[in-house]
């Protein structure tokens, strides 16, 4: 199966996003691809716009450039809906306040896929609660499981994943918490 696109805003403007923020930091394309643990051709093609990169691969640059996957994306008037191997996140909101950023998701993880996330910048967490279904999530070595009106929540600066459980889809929200500046 095809990784399907992380979302359906213009890659060109993301692109072009992507590389001011790294430039921004004195960081050249193929150090933030080795940090990203992608290709230079891949990163290269998301900063041109020529390539519509899935949602690890975004998670996994904006993680090395220390800024939450809100920096790069148009802050929608209706929720935008990003795609990751196993999970449909519809962005809500986008909030800050003097030194964190938050991203409010609701999130659909159908059963069977294992969702796996690079490692986001340091102090970053991530908070679930669930609505519908049983999720796994959490540290790959150590995820944490909730079932309806469960809450659970890790320090995402691991890789770490999501799954569901049984038949049933899992319906949920994430609240992603970014520290403003990323640590030194």
């Amino acid at each position: 199966m095809d990784p399907l696109p992380a979302f359906d805003q213009d890659p060109a403007v993301v692109g072009d996003r992507l590389r001011r923020l790294r430039q921004a930091r004195g960081v050249s394309l193929s150090e933030l691809a080795k940090r990203a643990g992608i290709g230079k051709a891949t990163l290269s093609g998301v900063e041109t716009g020529t390539r519509n990169p899935t949602l690890e691969t975004l998670w996994a640059i904006t993680a090395q450039l220390g800024v939450p996957i809100g920096a790069i994306l148009d802050s929608p008037p209706e929720p935008r809906t990003m795609r990751g191997a196993a999970i449909e996140a519809d962005l809500l909101e986008v909030f800050e306040d003097d030194s964190v950023t938050y991203e409010l998701y609701r999130v659909r993880v159908p059963p069977g896929v294992t969702q796996t996330s690079p490692a986001h910048h340091k102090g970053v967490s991530e908070h679930v609660t669930v609505f519908t279904g049983t999720l796994s999530a959490g540290p790959i070595h150590e995820p944490l499981t909730a079932g309806p009106g469960d809450h659970i929540s890790w320090l995402a600066d691991v890789p770490h994943g999501y799954r569901a459980h049984g038949p049933d889809v899992v319906r949920a929200t994430l609240l992603m918490r970014y520290p403003a500046k990323p640590p030194a």
